[in-house]
């Protein structure tokens, strides 16, 4: 399994319509961007369930073996997870439909959280980008857009990483959190033809907003977004390449992620 993974994610990063770096066949070192799913993993306020791990076996059998099983209930939307187009955009991409070409390539992490730390409302602006592209050339396209906000390390402390302790729909209008401007997401998509967004907060939009439009334009394009990423801080500003497999839900406005990342070669 290890190996065909491996093929797959060499033949897609050959294939590339634009001259990316292609990743190394030795034995990468795969960084992984995603919390694990438990008790404490944090969903949106208003969610009615959490993350439940349910005990159906586990121990010896009659037989004299050891044999666990379990059964998992969580909502689409929670922990490390992927926003996929239907979410916010009718008739686009459920889960099921997205591409393996929309949820793997090349990507760079832009660092905002100088910004973001000293301002909980940030919303990263087209400046960053700029800024950005100054010290490590134009965006290509197709590429995914990672941004470190600085706020994966509060996760998972509802109170540092939502800016409010609270849960249930008094909580929505205490949220506190870092964002994208919907400006800069439109500029990504039509400027630099992104594949994808992905941040280490719990939304694309920041805590404040109201209609979410960051959600519209990115998921209006059938192109995915990223939430909750771990260990962004791990990665440096470019030369990575990504996997980003959600569980296949069908018809699915969202899902668990497992996102994984490698250095390419320059």
């Amino acid at each position: 399994m290890i190996r065909l993974l491996l093929l797959l994610v060499a033949l897609l990063a050959a294939c590339s319509q634009h001259k990316h770096p292609v990743v190394p066949f030795n034995n990468p070192q795969w960084i992984d961007l995603s919390h694990s799913y438990d008790s404490a993993t944090l969903y949106w306020p208003n969610n009615v369930k959490g993350f439940e791990h349910i005990t159906e076996a586990e121990g010896k059998t009659s037989s004299g073996y050891y044999y666990s099983s379990y059964s998992i209930c969580t909502p689409e939307h929670g922990g490390t997870h992927l926003d996929a187009p239907i979410h916010f955009a009718e008739n686009k991409l459920t889960v099921d439909q997205l591409p393996l070409s929309s949820l793997t390539g090349n990507a760079v992490v832009i660092d905002v959280s100088r910004k973001a730390l000293a301002n909980r409302d940030y919303q990263v602006g087209i400046e960053d980008i700029e800024d950005w592209e100054k010290e490590n050339d134009k965006i290509l396209g197709d590429t995914v857009i990672l941004f470190r906000t600085g706020y994966g390390q509060f996760y998972p402390d509802r109170e540092k990483y939502f800016g409010t302790p609270k849960t249930g729909l008094e909580a929505i209008p205490e949220l506190h959190f870092p964002g994208i401007a919907p400006a800069t997401t439109q500029w990504l998509v039509e400027k630099r033809n992104i594949k994808a967004l992905g941040l280490d907060t719990p939304s694309l939009d920041y805590g404040q907003s109201k209609e979410f439009k960051t959600h519209q334009i990115l998921l209006g394009s059938d192109k995915p977004g990223f939430e909750n990423l771990a260990n962004l801080d791990q990665l440096p500003s470019k030369g990575i390449y990504i996997v980003a497999l959600p569980m296949k839900i069908a018809k699915g406005s969202g899902a668990p992620l497992r996102i994984i990342a490698t250095l390419i070669r320059q």
